[in-house]
């Protein structure tokens, strides 16, 4: 099956692939040129995914053109380019090693719970707290990735503190996804 992404239909799901080339990009840049001008160029790389996830939503509402791609591939996309980008933060000791492990788990158990709700043919929907767990990501992100900028004059680590409080509010949405869908699970114990 052939796709054709010249159709305005095809591009929010455009963006979503695009996202995901992105992160093999990302990767190499931190990787290999790992110093202040190469976190800077890996922002402007991460930036530029993060918009892709606001417009790939954006585009597929406003043209009414969602799909069962777009659904199943956006939060992929999303959860592979942050996480991504906390493990290799972690790894150079940018942040606490913590940081990634509470956000794999929390994204493990909220799948599997999205998984036994696919099953029974039910569909979660995205709720606001959810876009605030992935806009504190990326935000958290975004000053990691510039070195703690400007909050670096001050001597203040802003980024860490925000990539806590993305961490927090990433806790916070698991309880509350799991609340909110816990007979998913335990309807059969």
């Amino acid at each position: 099956m052939k796709i054709d992404f010249t159709k305005k239909e095809n591009i929010p799901n455009l963006l979503t692939l695009g996202r995901i080339v992105l992160i093999p990009v990302f990767i190499l840049i931190l990787c290999i040129w790992n110093s202040v001008a190469g976190h800077a160029v890996a922002a402007v790389v991460f930036a530029l995914a993060s918009i892709t996830d606001y417009l790939d939503g954006y585009l597929a509402r406003k043209w009414k053109v969602v799909t069962n791609f777009g659904k199943f591939a956006d939060p992929i996309a999303d959860k592979l380019l942050i996480n991504t980008i906390f493990l290799l933060l972690a790894s150079d000791q940018t942040i606490n090693i913590i940081i990634p492990i509470i956000m794999i788990s929390r994204d493990t158990i909220v799948d599997a719970i999205k998984m036994s709700a696919a099953s029974k043919q039910v569909v979660v929907a995205a709720s606001k707290l959810g876009k605030l767990k992935t806009v504190s990501q990326m935000i958290a992100l975004g000053f990691l990735l510039v070195n703690n900028f400007p909050f670096t004059v001050l001597g203040v680590d802003v980024a860490n503190a925000l990539a806590w409080l993305a961490t927090v509010i990433s806790v916070i949405r698991g309880i509350d996804y799991f609340l909110k869908n816990r007979e998913m699970l335990t309807e059969t114990m």
